[in-house]
């Protein structure tokens, strides 16, 4: 036995196994990011053997979607019969019902019950009033200190135990063989993946809790195994636990896929049918009264739509951190979070400060800030601290019964947003951006006008209207522990608006327009102003951050504010179908507290659409479309395409993962009921008085009522307008691209404008396949200019 196969297996078992993410920066992601190297199948076969998990859409979901039309009897007839299956549909459907998935009995359930309560003790991130003694020792350290006062474990001799978590799984795997201890490995961590995956986060990010009272997988193990010799429990699972049933799941996969090329099919029909398949820019020849640009988020979609049909608007559609790789510092609470991707590093650090002559206006924020920071501890602490409890209840009994009361039957008058209240420093305030974790040291002209530049070359933007908003988005709700989960994900579930406003300021510089003139040819006009906004996803609502617009703009901006208000009506309509009171009902959304669906979020996403706005302007794709502006005869080198796939590509990838698998098995990949959770240690969920960290969404995220879904679980289905060739270069450079689609993680449809916009599928090693005729109809009077077009941009 020896301390590195030890350490490699740990490393090797740990991959079944994704991050979980704290509530407070609740970030969609694949919960099997670790097996992305193997095709899909593989990988949900190993999950639902190592983490006893459904992996794919149950017959309940198929039927549901099979009944309304969602899956194409051409399409699932096809792959039926390419798998050697010649029966109806419905026989299919009947025979994946008859075979009843068997449970699996838990012969530790009592070795979960004693870890998890110590996790939840040590992992505390102060919701607790008092500290278990010892956590500067490590997990291992302290519970090896205290672990003779748990009556549950019995007497364990200190001596015996060794000092450290890896002499101790030394001494628990002793008689082994190391050939085992892979899988021993993957069964626990199994056991309680959303606990393992916090205690994965928590090491990654380094985070100052975990430098304070650190944790390791080697810690857990070492726990739970020394743990399990104590309690004379196996150390792996009987043989007689059931494996798959492997027609079922091969059924099901064949199911899964007819559905999601039933989808693609729609989808691509919808863009081509209307279309007339040009391959110009779809830049008004007149400028526009206003341009917005919107996060490629699913719900910027439909506000998209509404926004442009009450004016001589253009929206564009971009990542929402606005490509500035940021962390953010909270003038509410003095925190600094993360505002970009959490697969990008952070490059600069962004704080507020007054603008000229607003000073006054922020001390009286900030005393008026401490005032309520300082009641909210206080009433904190008289609600927990032992002497204080009973009387500070009884006492406050009568003023509670009212504010509930209250909150009950009028949520909007009693629950102000808070976006309104304490957060409005950004009317007084602006951003200023430094270098990371250096509050004193500015960023160079050379880097600000690199930010503005990047935005306006994947946007494949060059004309701009007088006033140009950025709108970040972000969602305000109510006793909703995950709201963060309905923010911004590529602003690491942070409001996207701190990094709109930073984009505006920067774009607003006269030394960074004229570099960007002079030296990259892109003419901003003079009369050109960039204001930050944010969109609100909860109410529909679009605030704009205007404290610094210039007079001459002022009747243009009162006019855009009048268009916008009347595209909330309308957007609130057509999203919530209400046909009167709509905008009440969203407000009440946003602040009744016993409301469990406040938004759907980014439910039934299932397409990534990148091209110009003309592709989609005239559809409705029912908000199940990510939308990234992008014009490749901008592009020549294909660099900014292959920035889009490197980076939004990816994140939609994992958000599309995320809901699939919250999906298809709530209960050990998403949140399970809203109603019956419980926070725990301020930073995720328990059900009920204990268990399994919850480590994805919610039930009520994901499902209209318990039994009928609402999401669709389909894998992502990308579709990008450049020349084929052109996406074939990006993907021979990039391997981990390659790999997401050789093994099915994503699906990839290329609109080659060049050959008369015609749709093709990628296949295995790169091999396209064309859609059926009937679903790509395009006007092939243009492809002769759109061939020569492309031969003059590109030599």
């Amino acid at each position: 036995m020896s301390q590195k196969s030890i350490k490699r297996s740990v490393e090797e078992a740990a991959a079944i196994i994704g991050k979980t993410w704290p509530l407070y920066s609740f970030v969609t992601s694949n919960p099997l990011t670790g097996l992305e190297k193997m095709s899909f199948r593989e990988a949900i076969q190993s999950a639902e053997e190592l983490l006893q998990a459904r992996v794919l859409p149950d017959v309940s979901m198929l039927r549901q979607a099979w009944e309304a039309r969602e899956i194409g009897e051409e399409e699932l007839l096809q792959l039926l019969a390419e798998g050697g299956y010649d029966k109806s549909p419905e026989y299919y459907l009947q025979l994946m019902a008859s075979v009843k998935e068997e449970e699996k009995l838990n012969e530790v359930g009592e070795l979960d019950r004693i870890t998890v309560k110590w996790l939840t003790a040590f992992m505390d991130e102060g919701l607790a009033e008092w500290d278990i003694p010892g956590k500067e020792q490590g997990f291992y350290g302290a519970w090896r200190t205290l672990v003779n006062y748990d009556g549950e474990v019995g007497k364990i001799e200190k001596r015996a135990l060794p000092k450290s978590a890896s002499e101790a799984l030394e001494y628990a795997l002793t008689g082994v063989e190391e050939d085992a201890y892979t899988r021993i490995f993957q069964y626990h961590f199994g056991a309680l993946p959303g606990w393992v995956g916090y205690i994965k986060h928590r090491t990654e990010t380094n985070s100052s809790w975990q430098q304070a009272y650190p944790i390791s997988l080697e810690d857990y193990l070492a726990v739970r195994l020394v743990l399990a010799r104590q309690l004379e429990l196996p150390l792996l699972p009987s043989e007689n636990q059931i494996g798959s049933n492997a027609e079922v799941t091969e059924l099901g996969l064949i199911w899964l896929r007819a559905w999601e090329k039933s989808w693609q099919h729609k989808m691509v029909h919808e863009l081509v049918s209307k279309k007339d398949s040009v391959g110009h820019s779809d830049m008004r020849k007149d400028t526009p009264d206003a341009q917005l640009v919107f996060c490629i988020d699913t719900r910027s979609e439909l506000i998209r739509r509404h926004v442009e049909s009450k004016g001589k608007y253009e929206t564009f559609g971009y990542a929402g951190f606005f490509g500035i790789a940021m962390d953010y510092e909270d003038l509410n609470d003095g925190l600094s979070r993360k505002s970009c991707p959490p697969i990008l590093n952070s490059a600069y650090q962004v704080t507020e400060s007054p603008q000229a002559d607003k000073g006054k206006e922020k001390k009286d924020w900030e005393r008026k800030n401490a005032v309520l920071n300082f009641w909210a501890y206080f009433l904190k602490r008289m609600k927990n601290m032992l002497p204080s409890t009973f009387g500070f209840v009884e006492g406050s009994g009568i003023f509670y019964g009212f504010y509930m009361l209250g909150r009950t039957l009028a949520p909007s008058y009693v629950k102000r947003n808070k976006f309104n209240e304490q957060e409005s420093y950004e009317g007084f305030c602006e951003p200023e951006i430094h270098q990371h974790h250096d509050c004193e040291t500015g960023i160079s002209l050379n880097e600000k006008v690199g930010i503005v530049k990047s935005a306006f070359d994947l946007l494949g933007w060059r004309k701009f209207a007088p006033l140009v908003l950025f709108a970040g988005h972000g969602s305000h709700t109510a006793n909703n522990p995950y709201g963060s989960s309905l923010d911004c994900g590529a602003c690491a579930a942070s409001p996207g608006r701190h990094n709109a406003r930073m984009l505006a300021k920067l774009a607003n510089l006269p030394e960074v327009r004229e570099v960007l003139s002079r030296e990259h040819h892109i003419e901003i006009p003079k009369n050109t102003v960039f204001i930050g906004a944010e969109h609100n996803t909860t109410t529909d609502e679009i605030v704009v951050f205007d404290a610094d617009v210039p007079e001459s703009h002022r009747d243009a901006l009162r006019r855009l504010k009048t268009d916008l208000q009347k595209a909330r009506e309308t957007a609130t309509l057509d999203r919530l179908g209400v046909f009167k009171g709509g905008i009440t009902k969203a407000d009440t959304n946003a602040t009744h507290w016993a409301e469990t669906r406040p938004e759907w979020g980014l439910a039934k996403n299932a397409g990534f659409v990148v091209g110009p706005r003309h592709l989609t302007a005239d559809s409705n794709l029912g908000g199940r479309c990510f939308l990234h502006s992008y014009d490749w005869k901008l592009d020549p080198t294909g660099a900014a395409l292959e920035g889009i796939m490197q980076g939004p590509m990816v994140v939609t990838q994992w958000i599309n993962n995320h809901y699939y698998f919250s999906t298809v098995d709530n209960e050990k990949f998403g949140g399970g009921s809203k109603i019956t959770h419980n926070i725990t240690g301020r930073y995720g969920v328990v059900q009920g008085n204990g268990g399994d960290l919850k480590m994805g969404l919610p039930l009520q995220s994901v499902k209209q009522t318990d039994d009928e879904m609402y999401h669709q679980p389909l894998r992502l289905s990308v579709l990008i307008q450049a020349p084929e060739s052109r996406v074939e270069e990006i993907l021979n450079r990039n391997d981990h691209l390659k790999t997401l689609l050789e093994n099915e993680w994503i699906y990839l449809l290329v609109m080659d404008p060049t050959q008369s916009n015609q749709v093709r599928r990628y296949g295995a090693k790169m091999q396209w396949q064309a859609m059926q005729a009937q679903d790509t109809m395009v006007n092939k009077n243009r492809d002769k200019k759109d061939r020569r077009v492309y031969e003059e941009i590109t030599t």
